[in-house]
């Protein structure tokens, strides 16, 4: 039985990588770097592999090859590492960054498609793991979703630290992060200013790892910036029209109706990853690194 099921699942995620073109790549596309696209919609040529180990870094969950970028991305990283163990903390432990020439993940972010997008982990990487420990290291989550605050427990100065180094760097265009996040670090004093905080913007799912976006290079006309964030520190009403609204006692009723669901349907076979970027009108450059004809 345990054969056979192995035999399915193969067929699942072959079916899966065959209907994602991106995934077929195993090296970076030659020619001189560049992000073609925007975050959401785009690819990558010319993109490195950060190495899996490094000075103040591990690399988490490698067997997913998604640890290529833009070689800015990559000497960002290597900088941020090597400074952060510079001031006396663990590890940054890298999680998805990009796949070898960019394209759309299968399963997963809708971003991270120009190898300027990359998650580092809230866990702390105390200790070297081996890269086996490394597949399964479990997320660290600090925000208590049922009363949407901060696990006092779990996050520390380390964190908070963390996150301002990573994006008082000027090539960051953004760091997300969840909602209660922000707003922990809203509330904290900062004696070198805050005006960082601005790069900062609340996401939903972000609650065990912020995630680092770049701005497009100088000179890659081939990228699509992102409008920069609204002024100010995004510490007021914006941060807290994130917040959940009280349900009605129809919503309630509903949302118990659709848990009752979710039960029923365990007792059925999960259903295989399905690429979801068929539809999506690719930057010619990219449709033309797909078919090999890219100049």
């Amino acid at each position: 039985m345990k054969f056979f099921g192995a035999i399915i699942s193969l067929m699942f995620s072959t079916a899966a990588i065959a209907a994602n073109p991106w995934e077929k790549f195993t090296e970076p596309a030659t020619g001189p770097a560049s992000s073609i696209g925007s975050y959401a919609n785009g690819c990558l040529v010319g993109g490195e592999a950060l190495p899996l180990e490094g000075d103040g870094y591990q690399v988490i969950r490698t067997s997913r090859e998604r640890y290529y970028a833009n070689p800015v991305m990559v000497d960002y990283l290597v900088e941020l590492a090597k400074e952060n163990k510079r001031l006396g903390h663990g590890d940054l432990l890298i999680g998805d960054m990009s796949m070898a020439r960019g394209g759309r993940f299968t399963s997963g972010h809708a971003s991270h498609q120009t190898g300027l997008d990359a998650d580092i982990w809230l866990r702390i990487g105390d200790k070297q793991y081996s890269r086996k420990a490394r597949e399964k290291l479990s997320p660290y989550n600090v925000v208590d979703m049922k009363n949407y605050k901060i696990k006092a427990q779990k996050w520390t100065d380390e964190h908070a630290k963390m996150v301002e180094l990573a994006a008082t760097d000027k090539r960051v265009a953004r760091i997300f992060v969840h909602p209660v996040i922000k707003e922990t670090l809203c509330k904290a004093e900062w004696p070198n200013g805050r005006d960082w905080l601005r790069k900062v913007r609340p996401w939903f799912g972000h609650n065990y790892h912020m995630h680092v976006r770049l701005n497009c290079p100088k000179g890659d006309d081939s990228c699509t910036a992102q409008l920069p964030p609204p002024p100010g520190d995004g510490c007021g009403k914006e941060l807290y029209s994130w917040w959940p609204k009280p349900k009605t006692e129809q919503e309630k009723a509903k949302e118990q109706e659709q848990l009752l669901l979710a039960k029923s349907a365990t007792k059925t076979k999960p259903k295989k990853p399905v690429y979801k970027d068929n539809l999506k009108l690719k930057p010619l450059r990219c449709q033309d690194l797909i078919n090999g004809t890219l100049k």
